[in-house]
């Protein structure tokens, strides 16, 4: 994939997800090239933050001419400091690349050897250790950033065919040079959203297989009670003025439309009606989790929709400080590292899939409870009652999963604290927001992976299997694959996991 200007979301899957090859068009080289040179006649004989003088609350003192360049490693070295699990592969693949695309703007000022040096490394799966621990998002991602340009200029330590080496060793099996860094390259690399970027692209990634997932268990468990489809027509959805709704409905009745299961409200309690009969022998409306899924689904829909616009359009912004205007010939000081655009999107991102999750709970409970759902047995137990258990032990697992991410729903965007000498007096924490929700993502997969069981088991006991829509069918059979039809109680655990996997994998 060539790259030029501007990387949308799809853009940033086919390389980070598909692994797809990326190129540097000459347009580009062109534009850093121009930054550069410009940057480096105008520093001369002025005062400029990070080229000569010190950084943050240090920024009062000029540094020498001999010094400056020293100065760039200093800062480098000096902030390698994260600590905590590191980063996964493709969420350092995401920063690399967001970081590479916003340098090329050619706001930044960098020599073009560090977009080069970026290109290879995303091209051959080199990935810099980066610790979740150390930024707070407010001059960037500079703890976290620091650990990849720690990397550039031949340090630190990568992730190498599958082991964590020391850069040295691996730049010189693959023949590569780290960076000599000219004017501000260090400064540069570090202030910047590039992090949380990069792992909020991942999430909103995955955020989109959850909602498609949950949707689809949403349908299944429709047909398993072989609910009615007004709810999910749109004449009724349409009377409600929300995107988001009316496009989870529309791929419900996409999902349902060959299900011999879904039934139409006139065809039974619109006709036939007796009037002696006081007290229903059929639910007249089915519960909320089944009712009303296009309302609880539809603004996690449109959430991420604009996350992920967030997202594309920070990529695509110049995110450093202080900006080179090469047109204007002139060098701008501010704040566009500052991550709170990001910080409030994970925020809310990570509430909608924590509802999503709530939503898939309060679903498995409805069909683990026989006196709620009146037509399968305690806990779908194809066994014997009482003797064997069927789904009783996972549902703790998932009620304890859901539990911590609601404690995990709270903000990080409102909870700032002042530090470097009160200069960052006020912070995004965006990259903590990103991780966090992260965090609340996979604990969604794990609940909807014991929901999937759930839902399979029931449709084993209740013979169904050729009654569900073709979609259905298609979950039904390669979760049948993993997982055999059980009535014999068995360790769960190796189970969960590999379902888990093929839902990540969908």
């Amino acid at each position: 994939m060539k790259i030029n200007n501007f990387l949308g979301l799809k853009d940033f899957q086919e390389i980070i997800i598909k692994n797809e090859k990326i190129e540097l068009d000459d347009s580009l080289l062109s534009r850093v090239d121009a930054s550069f040179q410009f940057l480096k006649e105008f520093s001369k004989n002025k005062v400029i933050y990070g080229v000569n003088t010190g950084f943050g609350p240090m920024a009062q003192f000029k540094i020498s001419d001999e010094d400056t360049h020293q100065l760039q490693y200093n800062l480098i070295r000096s902030h390698s400091s994260g600590i905590g699990n590191p980063l996964p592969a493709q969420e350092v693949k995401a920063c690399m690349l967001a970081r590479l695309n916003t340098l090329s703007l050619g706001n930044s000022g960098v020599h073009e050897s560090v977009i080069y040096l970026l290109q290879e490394l995303i091209n051959r799966d080199i990935i810099p250790l980066i610790f979740e621990h150390g930024g707070v998002g407010a001059s960037g991602d500079l703890v976290q950033l620091a650990h990849l340009a720690l990397v550039l200029i031949g340090e630190g330590e990568v992730f190498y065919k599958g082991e964590r080496k020391a850069t040295k060793d691996v730049f010189a099996v693959e023949g590569l040079e780290p960076i000599k860094v000219e004017i501000r390259e260090g400064l540069a690399l570090m202030n910047g959203t590039s992090v949380m970027s990069g792992i909020g692209i991942v999430n909103a990634y995955k955020a989109n297989q959850l909602t498609d997932i949950s949707i689809k268990l949403s349908c299944a468990i429709n047909e398993i009670v072989q609910a009615y489809d007004d709810h999910l027509s749109e004449a009724l959805n349409g009377t409600k003025r929300h995107y988001g709704q009316q496009k989870v409905a529309e791929r419900m009745r996409a999902h349902l439309a060959d299900s011999k299961l879904i039934r139409k409200r006139e065809d039974h309690l619109y006709t036939h009606f007796e009037e002696q009969e006081k007290v229903f022998k059929e639910k007249v409306q089915e519960y909320y989790s089944l009712r009303c899924v296009p309302q609880i689904l539809g603004p996690v829909l449109d959430t991420l929709e604009y996350t992920e616009k967030v997202l594309e359009n920070e990529i695509n912004s110049a995110n450093d400080n202080p900006i080179i205007n090469v047109e204007e010939q002139h060098v701008y000081h501010g704040g566009n590292f500052h991550g709170d655009y990001i910080s409030l999107e994970m925020d809310k991102l990570k509430i909608v899939v924590t509802k999503l999750t709530m939503l898939a709970e309060r679903q498995l409970n409805y069909l683990l409870n026989a006196k709620i759902n009146e037509i399968l047995p305690p806990f779908v137990n194809l066994g014997k009652l009482g003797f064997n258990f069927g789904m009783q032990g996972v549902q703790f697992t998932a009620t304890s999963t859901t539990a911590e991410s609601q404690m995990l729903s709270n903000s990080m965007y409102v909870h700032s604290i002042p530090n470097n000498n009160d200069n960052q007096d006020i912070v995004s924490m965006g990259t903590n927001a990103a991780v966090i929700c992260r965090k609340v993502i996979e604990n969604a997969f794990e609940v909807l992976a014991i929901e999937a069981i759930t839902i399979i088991q029931a449709i084993e006991y209740l013979g169904f299997q050729n009654k569900v829509s073709s979609s259905t069918k298609e979950l039904y059979d390669e979760i049948r694959k993993i997982i055999p039809a059980f009535s014999n109680d068995m360790v769960m655990y190796p189970y969960l996991e590999e379902v888990k996997k093929y839902l990540k994998a969908m």
